[in-house]
């Protein structure tokens, strides 16, 4: 059986009426969430919720809890973080219940966007990490298809290849300074999150100034996804 290559993107998306974008713009707190299900024609999702402070985290639960958007909330045992670390002091795990047709989560899953990390929710946007098993070109046409069907913003915000891929990222196209920065981001986990390094350590590192760093890595980034 052959393995068959894909890409590794981060999306950078705000939809309307969505309860997650107005709580966390609202508020100090931040959002993780570990998965969303249809039960009885409303989705029911799992999240972390976090904040700085107990203060915070509390505004954020009022938040939620006094949404529109949202039905019923009840809190779980104890955070869930999926093996990973939360950005806040004080979190909670919650079990969230809202209108299914507010969730942008099938739209992208059933055109082969996967969830590869908890979608973080934070200060109004939404940052979902996928993998997609397609090209270039048909990647960009099923996010516009999202785009037109949720009426959302979507932007690609990174792009790589996953863990052990077949090395189908184009970089062929890349000056030697485009490719220098965009390496050199990969290699420090500048993608991970939380992020392991800033752009002003990498800017410092290569020696330029952090706007001229990150046009070099704008630039990379758009030529290896062909946008």
């Amino acid at each position: 059986m052959a393995i068959e290559g894909g890409l590794r993107l981060t999306l950078d998306i705000w939809h309307p009426d969505c309860w997650t974008l107005e709580v966390t713009d609202a508020t100090d707190g931040g959002l993780l969430g570990h998965g969303v299900h249809a039960v009885e024609g409303r989705a029911t999702g799992r999240f972390t919720a976090y904040a700085d402070t107990v203060e915070g985290l509390e505004d954020l639960l009022t938040a939620i809890d006094d949404s529109p958007h949202t039905h019923s909330v009840w809190e779980a045992e104890e955070a869930a973080t999926d093996g990973g670390a939360v950005p806040g002091e004080a979190t909670r795990s919650l079990l969230v219940e809202y209108d299914l047709d507010k969730s942008i989560n099938d739209a992208l899953v059933s055109r082969g966007f996967i969830p590869d990390e908890p979608v973080r929710m934070v200060a109004g946007r939404e940052y979902w990490t996928v993998l997609v098993r397609e090209g270039r070109e048909t990647v960009q046409e099923r996010l516009d298809a999202v785009r037109e069907e949720m009426d959302a913003e979507v932007r690609v915000e990174v792009v790589t290849t996953p863990v052990g891929g077949a090395g189908v990222l184009p970089t062929d196209d890349l000056s030697e300074r485009q490719r220098e920065v965009f390496e050199l981001a990969r290699k420090r986990n500048y993608y991970s999150w939380p992020r392991e390094v800033s752009a002003a350590d990498l800017a410092e590192e290569v020696g330029v100034s952090k706007p001229t760093f990150l046009e070099h890595l704008r630039k990379a980034e758009a030529k290896v996804l062909g946008v």
